[in-house]
C-alpha cells in the first residue's frame, strides 16, 4: 500500500504551531500605544504537530509556513529571542500592515508563556518581557482542560479592523486578561481560567467589533460563544472570524479536539 510508513512530519512538517489565549491584540503597537496600564499581556501555548491544523484559523500557520522555509522545516537551536526577531523580519518585511509578534514566540518558545508588551519598550512590536511555564503537572492539566471544537476559517475578504473602538479602558482590560488567565493557569484554577477567557471576548467585541460580526461570516459566532459558555466556564475563539472554539471544561466536551503542548523536554 502506497504511504507505509510514511510520517506525518513529512507531511505538515516539524515546526510547532501556537495557540493564542486571553490578552490576543494586546501584541499590536496601535493597541499596545494606548494602554494607560501598561504592560499588558497575553498567553501563547507551543503546540505539537499531531495533526493539520486548519488554515486561517488563528493557529499561526502562515507565520510556521515561513518559518518552515526559512529554517528548512524545523527549528533552530539558537536563542529564541533572536529566532523571534528573524522569523518576524522574514514575514513582515514590505508589509504595512505587519503581524504580532505573539504569532512568532507562540512558535518558538515551548511552553505556555505570557507575553508582556509595552509601547514604550521595543515600540511595542516585541514583548518587554516574556514567561515561561512548562512543568508536567501544568502543561497536562492543561492539555486536560482546553478543549478544541472546529467551527471555521476566516472567509475570503474578511478584514476584522474595519471598525475600530479603541478605548483605552477596554484595551487596558484587554491586556488584563492575559495575566489572569496566565495566573490561572499557573495556580491550575478551571474557572479563573475560563473567566479570563470570557473577559478577552468581551475585550474583542468592543474593541474590534469585527473580531466576531463582518460581512462575510455566514455563521452566528457570537451566539455559538453563547451556548458554550453557558454551559461551561469559559470560551473564546482561536482567532478573529473565528477557527476554532477553545472550550474550558474539566469534562469532556462533544465532537472537540484535543491539544498536546510542546515543552523543552520535547
Amino acid at each position: 500500500m502506497k504511504g507505509r510508513g510514511a510520517r506525518l512530519a513529512d507531511v505538515i512538517g516539524e515546526i510547532p504551531y501556537r495557540l493564542a489565549l486571553a490578552g490576543g491584540w494586546i501584541d499590536q503597537p496601535f493597541v499596545s500605544k494606548l494602554n494607560p496600564t501598561p504592560p499588558g499581556s497575553m498567553v501563547v501555548v507551543s503546540l505539537q504537530p499531531t495533526f493539520r491544523y486548519m488554515e486561517r484559523s488563528g493557529i499561526a500557520n502562515g507565520t510556521r509556513e515561513v518559518a518552515r522555509r526559512l529554517w528548512n522545516g524545523k527549528l533552530p537551536k539558537r536563542d529564541p529571542a533572536k529566532l523571534v526577531r528573524e522569523l518576524y523580519n522574514a514575514e513582515n518585511h514590505g508589509k504595512k500592515s505587519p503581524s504580532g509578534s505573539q504569532d512568532m514566540v507562540g512558535l518558538i518558545y515551548p511552553g505556555i508563556s505570557r507575553l508582556d508588551y509595552d509601547f514604550n519598550v521595543h515600540d511595542g512590536i516585541f514583548p518587554a518581557h516574556i514567561e515561561s511555564v512548562d512543568n508536567t503537572r501544568t502543561v497536562r492539566w492543561l492539555e486536560q482542560v482546553l478543549h478544541l471544537i472546529p467551527v471555521a476559517p476566516r472567509p475570503a475578504g474578511y478584514n476584522p479592523l474595519g471598525q475600530e473602538n479603541l478605548a483605552p479602558q477596554w484595551i487596558s482590560r484587554l491586556g488584563q486578561t492575559g495575566k489572569d488567565c496566565f495566573e490561572a493557569i499557573r495556580c491550575r484554577n478551571v474557572n479563573q481560567l475560563g473567566a479570563s477567557l470570557n473577559d478577552c471576548m468581551d475585550c474583542w467585541e468592543r474593541i474590534l467589533p469585527g473580531t466576531v460580526r463582518h460581512r462575510t461570516i455566514r455563521l452566528d459566532l457570537m451566539a455559538l460563544l453563547r451556548v458554550y459558555r453557558a454551559k461551561y466556564p469559559g470560551a473564546m475563539y482561536s482567532g478573529c472570524g473565528g477557527g476554532y472554539l477553545i472550550v474550558v471544561s474539566e469534562k469532556p466536551v462533544p465532537g472537540s479536539l484535543s491539544i498536546s503542548v510542546r515543552t523543552a523536554r520535547d
